[in-house]
């Protein structure tokens, strides 16, 4: 039986990793496409290695996998394109009529509340002019701050668009010997049980993308007829990206949701009760489709083998979006996934081993 390392050489041990992910945490924003790049590489090196045992070059065999992630990304692009070009134009010419509209069902109400609300026409206008006089200048300030914020995201996001596939290629092409780099820095006695938890993270990564696959697809052709069913125009575009976008839990259903509420209520505005028809629509196909997801596709597809409670999924896609933005919501399952059976590991390890006891 091997003699438990003193209690001053794992102190050490413990000292340096918190150095370690504290300098990590500290470059945040250096390091965060690097750990992005990686995640998209191990989700797809699987696919790369199964063309290249086709006897694909390396190279071509990581180009073809990133060149279909990026038409996946494209067709998302694509799909919103549609959407918002006909939407924009009927949001603009309906917007004063929507307003009025919904102003003659508030006002009353209001009212009856104690507040006060102008009656007529003019005075809505008198009231309007008022107020912008007023805080022309706080929301001048306001907007600009905006437009500031918003063109440094527009920056951010055009250079992850360019830095992200790049260091995926480079983690892909040199994949087999950045590992085994890794594995050979580990303790000799480690090495088994490390190739074990890769080999249990491979099984359970593709089994999850796989049945992730199947779900989209299936929600796609699902939302796609059950809006088509109530009339939407833009049944189609809407129902296709929602049921790709899905795989960005909760996030891609509700701007599916919102799309589709927005779609509906724009194109049965003129319609006697079309609010009505729209919020039912929307209701039911949108209500029946989380049904369908969340008690049938997901479990039988799925099989919840990403081993996270809703509650973990939710604080998953809360930190990672905190720490890495709108990429970290999309790699934040994986990582948590990940994260959740090294967990498993190192608490089993430490159960069996007494780690502060010495036993």
């Amino acid at each position: 039986m091997s003699t438990p390392a003193p209690l001053s050489t794992k102190l050490a041990w413990l000292l340096a990793a918190s150095a370690i992910a504290g300098l990590l945490w500290w470059h945040a924003a250096v390091v965060a496409p690097f750990l992005v790049s990686l995640v998209l590489a191990y989700a797809l090196h699987p696919a790369v290695d199964c063309l290249q045992r086709w006897r694909w070059p390396r190279a071509l065999a990581v180009s073809a996998c990133l060149g279909l992630l990026l038409l996946t990304v494209l067709i998302l692009v694509v799909l919103v394109v549609p959407i918002v070009s006909q939407l924009v134009p009927m949001l603009r010419d309906q917007l004063p009529d929507l307003l009025m509209r919904l102003w003659r069902e508030l006002a009353p109400r209001l009212d009856q509340w104690g507040l006060p609300v102008p009656t007529t026409i003019d005075d809505l206008k008198q009231q309007l002019s008022e107020l912008m006089q007023n805080h022309m200048g706080q929301w001048s300030g306001a907007v600009w701050t905006s437009l500031l914020v918003g063109g440094g995201g527009l920056l951010s996001l055009a250079g992850w668009s360019v830095l992200l596939p790049m260091l995926t290629f480079y983690w892909l092409l040199d994949w087999a010997d950045i590992t085994a780099r890794i594995k050979g820095l580990l303790p000799a006695r480690w090495r088994s049980s490390a190739h074990d938890f890769m080999a249990e993270c491979d099984e359970l990564m593709g089994q999850y993308l796989r049945g992730q696959v199947l779900v989209m697809l299936i929600l796609a052709l699902y939302y796609s007829v059950g809006l088509a069913l109530f009339g939407f125009k833009l049944a189609m575009p809407i129902g296709v990206f929602t049921g790709l976008a899905v795989c960005i839990p909760y996030l891609g259903y509700g701007l599916g949701l919102v799309l589709a509420l927005l779609a509906g209520l724009l194109q049965f505005a003129a319609v006697p009760d079309g609010w009505g028809h729209a919020l039912l629509a929307v209701a039911v196909v949108y209500g029946l489709g989380q049904v369908i997801e969340s008690f049938f596709l997901t479990p039988r597809l799925v099989g919840e083998r990403i081993g996270l409670h809703p509650l973990g999924v939710i604080l998953a896609l809360m930190l990672f979006g905190q720490w890495l933005g709108f990429m970290g919501v999309v790699v934040a399952l994986p990582t948590a996934a990940f994260a959740v059976l090294l967990g498993r590991r190192l608490l089993r390890t430490y159960q069996r081993s007494g780690f502060f006891l010495g036993s």
